[in-house]
């Protein structure tokens, strides 16, 4: 098995911490960008596209800062995680994510971010 390689991606986004937060921590949240529906049961997420689901674990989470979960079949360490970052001094609110993918799908899992993200931001109104 290939090792897979860790990327990071920042995206600006027109809302507070508080309501951000609230999109990448529950499923409720999620279901309106990320996937067609996710459910939880502790901290296992059901995350389900095309009637295909794909479950994850909750790693560690702190409120209005980030989440970070691992999807149940990967061995090998990797995770995904949604970081808040607010500027100190502009106050402008970024999405950091932090993700891994295998060296020939770096592109095509940033693109899919991308596009998750934009759904995201017409959710909340910030494009």
């Amino acid at each position: 098995m290939s090792d897979k390689v860790k990327f990071e991606l920042e995206f600006v986004i027109h809302a507070s911490p508080q309501l951000l937060y609230q999109y990448i921590s529950t499923p409720s949240g999620l279901s309106e960008w990320y996937a067609d529906n996710v459910n939880s049961r502790g901290e296992i997420f059901t995350f389900i596209w095309d009637g295909s689901e794909e479950r994850a674990k909750l790693l560690k989470r702190k409120s209005e800062e980030f989440v970070k979960l691992a999807w149940e079949e990967n061995e090998d360490g990797s995770f995904f995680e949604m970081r808040i970052i607010v500027d100190e001094i502009t106050k402008d609110v970024s999405l950091f994510i932090t993700d891994f993918a295998e060296d020939d799908e770096v592109e095509e899992a940033k693109m899919l971010w991308e596009n998750q993200v934009s759904d995201l931001k017409q959710v909340l109104g910030s494009t």
